[in-house]
């Protein structure tokens, strides 16, 4: 199948679509907030550093609504600790009211191409309308404590080690068992053994699975 934007691809409904896993949640978040139509307000439910890209607002609805009228998309959250920012003040209903689209970071992988979850993650709103779990397949080949954050989690769910290496079956097995999932997106997919891979992952996975180099906006089916 021939690349599509990632906006295209995925289909997102207006309302709330939480973004899990590891390997490139905030670029696809800015990746949408660009190719999006209409408005669209990134926040988080946990924690998140201040996008270097779009504006920043920390205040509550009113100046939220005014930020989006000069910027069509905007990073909205309550200041935290380390610089971070965690979730906004202002309810997710509210911010549906405010924008056509919002785009929540729903977990963190401390920049780990996989993730596995503890019982308290990710923390997805009740608001949600589509979960997309992300990728990265930098992972493939990688032991899990290199690849995954969470490595103990992620080597008990597949039946493996932790310096066993990442493969598509064993990432499989982890997110079968963890589910609660629409759509996947394997990011970092820049060569043909990462591409052969991935299209192993999708052959063991019940949802669409969509692959590619987030940087350059597109994607493709596997």
């Amino acid at each position: 199948m021939s690349a599509r934007s990632v906006a295209d691809a995925l289909a997102l409904p207006r309302g709330v679509t939480c973004l899990v896993g590891g390997g490139g949640k905030t670029t696809l978040a800015h990746v949408l907030a660009q190719q999006l139509p209409g408005t669209v307000i990134f926040c988080t439910t946990t924690r998140i550093f201040p996008s270097e890209t779009l504006p920043v607002v920390t205040g509550g609805p009113w100046q939220i609504a005014a930020a989006l009228d000069r910027a069509r998309t905007v990073c909205v959250g309550t200041p935290a600790q380390q610089g971070k920012l965690a979730a906004p003040e202002t309810s997710l209903e509210q911010l549906c009211l405010l924008a056509d689209y919002v785009i929540v970071e729903a977990d963190g992988s401390k920049g780990l191409p996989c993730k596995a979850h503890l019982e308290y993650e990710p923390v997805i709103p009740p608001e949600m309308d589509r979960t997309i779990l992300v990728v990265g397949a930098a992972g493939f080949g990688q032991s899990i404590v290199q690849a995954a954050h969470r490595s103990k989690r992620f080597a008990a769910l597949c039946g493996a080690s932790e310096e066993d290496i990442v493969t598509p079956e064993r990432l499989a097995a982890v997110l079968n068992a963890e589910g609660g999932f629409d759509t996947v997106v394997v990011n970092q997919m820049e060569d043909g053994s990462r591409e052969a891979a991935a299209r192993r992952l999708a052959a063991l996975l019940p949802v669409p699975v969509w692959g590619g180099s987030l940087r350059t906006g597109q994607v493709r089916r596997l």
